[in-house]
């Protein structure tokens, strides 16, 4: 009776770890892991000259550059405001907060060419928005970080909202209980609870950012040296049939991408284990 009460309680709804895990294999070396190998496989039949050649040409360093500069200063925006909007989310209710909440995930749904046709318009010189400003908002760095905001912004505020959810208000009572005032009570009762969310947030929208190409195109102005981001270089390549030379590049953004993540995570493991989540 004990044996067959133990063998019960070992069974799960899902097929067991052996079963599992072999799909999880072979659904990722189909989705991730072969397209990936490819990169490096076409890139392999370049000599170690023509390799470093191609990814040290001063305008691939350029995008790199900007690409990654642009995505970074673009993700530590969004964790900021991200957080602010999730906040106010999930803290207050007002008159038009499910339209607010609904519009946080507009990005997810336009097209990325239809966004940065729009955000291009806006801040033009002649825009809307960029009519009031001496200097160019379009056709600059500062368009492109723009860019990478708009489409960034529904990954810090969705990763950090669930979050807020589960902290109830009470944690907040308590602390002020205790005899801590506002700020004290956000740095280091509720910010340490955010922080792994924030540094989530923060990582996709980096990533996506760092492959955007659609929305950041038409806002770019495309440059070479200034405005050019590494994506576009890799367009370009392939039009010219230079597939090679295109998964060069593509390999040093792999290899970049996967280092920052790398680092991102260490980060939130090192948090986790500091907070003890």
């Amino acid at each position: 009776m004990e044996f067959t009460l133990r063998k019960r309680k070992s069974n799960t709804i899902i097929p067991g770890f052996s079963l599992t895990l072999g799909y999880t294999m072979l659904y990722l070396s189909f989705i991730v892991i072969l397209p990936l190998s490819m990169i490096v496989v076409n890139t392999l039949s370049m000599s170690w000259g023509e390799f470093f050649e191609t990814i040290t040409h001063p305008r691939a360093v350029a995008s790199y550059k900007l690409s990654f500069g642009s995505a970074l200063v673009a993700g530590l925006i969004n964790v900021i405001f991200g957080t602010i909007i999730a906040w106010v989310l999930i803290r207050y209710d007002f008159p038009g907060k499910k339209i607010i909440d609904g519009l946080v995930d507009l990005p997810f749904a336009l097209p990325t060419a239809v966004a940065g046709i729009a955000l291009t318009t806006l801040y033009a010189p002649s825009g809307w928005i960029g009519k009031f400003f001496d200097f160019k908002i379009s056709y600059t760095p500062l368009g492109i970080v723009i860019a990478l905001t708009f489409i960034g912004l529904p990954f810090v505020v969705r990763t950090v909202q669930p979050v807020l959810q589960n902290l109830g208000r009470e944690v907040e009572e308590a602390s002020a209980s205790l005899g801590a005032n506002r700020f004290q009570t956000f740095v280091k009762v509720i910010l340490p609870e955010l922080y792994p969310a924030m540094i989530t947030g923060f990582s996709l929208a980096f990533s996506r950012s760092l492959g955007e190409y659609g929305s950041v195109v038409f806002i770019a102005g495309n440059m070479p040296m200034k405005t050019e981001i590494t994506p576009l270089i890799i367009m370009t390549k392939l039009e010219q049939y230079d597939y090679v030379g295109a998964t060069a590049i593509a390999v040093v953004m792999l290899v970049g991408s996967f280092i920052i993540l790398l680092f991102i995570n260490l980060i939130q493991w090192r948090m986790n284990r500091k907070f003890n989540y």
